[in-house]
């Protein structure tokens, strides 16, 4: 359970890092359930729905940038992103509203490869009719600087939701040049395997190339109230209600005053994940 000082600094901060929240018994199980689907890869030579490839994959030698929707694909990783250990830390976050699972991601930084996520903020990939929206990220390794942990600014999340555009077209990731953008300010968060961190919808966030010798995965699962209704609609008013998992299901919308541009037009090469749509940003911090 999220203690009232974490529900504190979270409205302060916009950020969170908790250890030890997961034994490692069940860490242990979700690397296993990674290495095998790293072993499926080598048959796939482009990106689809379940695999996001490094430029550098081959079957030889598979690379995995990144792992989709894990817990829509696997029970292991279901079973956790439904545990009370993570749930009593978002609801509380989250306020009296409820907690609806929205998506989740496996970002792999495998060793001396793994690629950079530039700096953005996540509702601009989703807004919603409030932002009370957070990401929980379950360090499947240890997360140190040198291998490319997830790094906040502090009260960004206060702040006027950035411009991620470029050239006229949606690129997920806010220009270095930027004002709002105080990287001097920026926060690593060096957790350990089993730890997790939380990070607000507004909060500006950014993650560096893996240096290291050592892997870093990171589960990044997306919560938010149940009353938040995505501004792009929804497609699938059944699988909505089923992601569901504290509180009661309504049909009201709770709207609140907050200025977001949509992530409109896409990019001409598609809306593909995050690393293939911040390829079209320009002026950025890693590439």
């Amino acid at each position: 359970m999220s203690t009232p000082s974490q529900v504190q600094e979270y409205e302060q901060r916009g950020f969170l890092a908790i250890p030890d929240v997961l034994p490692i018994s069940i860490i242990e199980q979700l690397r296993t359930v990674v290495d095998e689907y790293v072993e499926l890869s080598r048959a796939i030579n482009e990106n689809d729905s379940v695999f996001d490839l490094e430029p550098t994959h081959s079957p030889k030698q598979p690379q995995l940038r990144r792992l989709k929707q894990p817990a829509s694909v696997n029970k292991e990783f279901n079973r956790a992103m439904r545990s009370d250990a993570i749930l009593d830390i978002v609801e509380p976050l989250l306020g009296t509203h409820g907690v609806r699972y929205q998506a989740d991601k496996l970002n792999m930084k495998i060793a001396e490869v793994g690629s950079p996520v530039e700096w953005h903020q996540d509702v601009a990939f989703y807004p919603h009719t409030n932002d009370d929206l957070l990401a929980v990220g379950v360090a499947l390794d240890d997360c140190t600087l040198e291998n490319g942990c997830l790094m906040c600014i502090p009260g960004s999340h206060k702040e006027p939701i950035l411009d991620h555009h470029a050239n006229g077209y949606f690129a997920g990731a806010v220009s270095v040049t930027n004002p709002g953008l105080a990287l001097d300010k920026a926060v690593p968060l060096e957790v350990s395997a089993g730890s997790v961190t939380v990070h607000h919808v507004r909060t500006l966030h950014g993650s560096s190339p893996n240096t290291s010798q050592n892997p870093r995965r990171l589960w990044l699962i997306s919560y938010m109230a149940a009353d938040a209704w995505p501004l792009q609609g929804v497609k699938d008013y059944d699988q909505f209600t089923k992601s569901l998992l504290r509180g009661d299901e309504s049909v009201r919308i709770r709207v609140t005053d907050h200025d977001v541009r949509m992530p409109l037009p896409p990019s001409p090469t598609g809306m593909g994940s995050i690393y293939e749509v911040q390829g079209q940003a320009r002026e950025t911090v890693y590439r």
